[in-house]
């Protein structure tokens, strides 16, 4: 009867998994908000994050960073993360989308409405992201060579190791405009405005993945379907991203 009491009691009992997140810069408040309501359905799961640039996060996990689940910004830097073969198989989707924009300080006197307007005198610091592990940036960069004025801009950029810090540059007036996300300028609607939508060639998806890895697969793999449901969408979607 002890034995069975054990038993029951053990069986009954929730079992705390810790899961580790890793996750793009840009998605900071929307995953806040994602890892409490997943905490929330899920007693005893606890949802780890770090934020920072998506290249950044890749070389973290290449060198043995402890991680479960990874959120890219763009498709390229989860590409190399498939190649280097750092997640489990089949467990990568889009999960979001966003925008490139073009953001000013709340009182610039600047107008600018165009890629190309940013050859102009008056425009002498641009904060784009460092091209190299920040999505943000390579997304500029591609718009600005396909404008045809990434040669006569590059040297008015001011690099940033993440998109936040491109778009904290804009709020302390230290430079005249920032290229970020759409749902990055909605968090500072009383520092900075959007001057226009850059065109790109190519949708800004975001995809999410199991890390190969992981000690926590089972807690991880429902994490990223939370990201999927009605309620993660929702989530994602107050914080102005577009279903994938």
């Amino acid at each position: 009867m002890t034995i069975l009491l054990v038993m029951s009691l053990v069986s009954g009992s929730v079992v705390a998994r810790e899961v580790t997140v890793s996750a793009a810069a840009s998605l900071t408040e929307a995953f806040n908000d994602i890892a409490r309501e997943y905490q929330a359905e899920h007693p005893g799961d606890t949802v780890v994050l770090n934020f920072a640039a998506s290249g950044v996060l890749l070389q973290q996990i290449a060198a043995g960073a402890p991680v479960d689940v990874f959120a890219s910004a763009d498709q390229v830097t989860m590409d190399r993360a498939q190649q280097l073969g750092l997640l489990a198989v089949d467990t990568r989707v889009d999960f979001a989308s966003n925008a490139l924009v073009l953001v000013v300080p709340i009182d610039s006197t600047l107008t600018l409405t165009e890629l190309a307007s940013l050859a102009g005198e008056r425009v002498t610091r641009i904060a784009i992201g460092q091209v190299d592990t920040v999505p943000a940036g390579r997304y500029a960069r591609r718009a600005l060579e396909a404008a045809r004025v990434w040669r006569q801009v590059s040297p008015k950029a001011v690099p940033a190791q993440n998109v936040r810090q491109a778009l904290d540059y804009v709020a302390r007036r230290e430079v005249d405009a920032a290229l970020v996300y759409l749902t990055d300028a909605a968090i500072m609607p009383e520092r900075v405005t959007v001057a226009f939508t850059v065109p790109l060639d190519v949708a800004i998806r975001y995809p999410v993945a199991v890390v190969a890895t992981s000690t926590a697969s089972d807690a991880a793999r429902t994490f990223v379907a939370f990201l999927r449901s009605p309620r993660g969408q929702a989530i994602l979607g107050k914080y102005g991203f577009a279903p994938p």
